[in-house]
């Protein structure tokens, strides 16, 4: 598969978004990682310098009243982004094309105001 996205860059794009979504409440798991290397079935780790070859990551963050949301960002520039906000309201959300981690934080940002509302979403600085 083509890398579009520096994998590595948009862990750094989560990171940098923890903090706020910590502040107003929501519990962020630790990014999970998928190496296109290993062989089938490709299991989900959390340490980084286990894997050879990145071709997915992600992240689980619930909050109040049990909702969660699930992002998959792939190296060839395509997201999975499912959610449960409330018995009447779960499913999957659409995300554009990704051409860069960096260009991933907006529609990241829209899911988590879709899904937790707009409180406290923005974007922390990282370094």
């Amino acid at each position: 598969m083509e890398q579009v996205v520096d994998l590595d860059l948009a862990a750094v794009e989560f990171a940098g978004r923890r903090t706020a979504w910590e502040r107003r409440g929501l519990v962020v798991g630790r990014v999970t990682w998928r190496d296109g290397a290993s062989p089938w079935p490709r299991r989900l780790v959390t340490n980084r310098s286990s894997v050879a070859e990145p071709d997915s990551i992600g992240v689980r963050v619930t909050g109040p009243g049990d909702a969660v949301l699930s992002v998959v960002l792939f190296r060839g520039g395509w997201a999975g982004v499912d959610f449960f906000a409330t018995v009447d309201d779960a499913g999957t959300l659409p995300t554009p094309a990704v051409e860069s981690a960096r260009a991933f934080g907006d529609p990241l940002d829209r899911c988590v105001v879709r899904v937790f509302g707009a409180q406290g979403s923005e974007r922390q600085s990282t370094p």
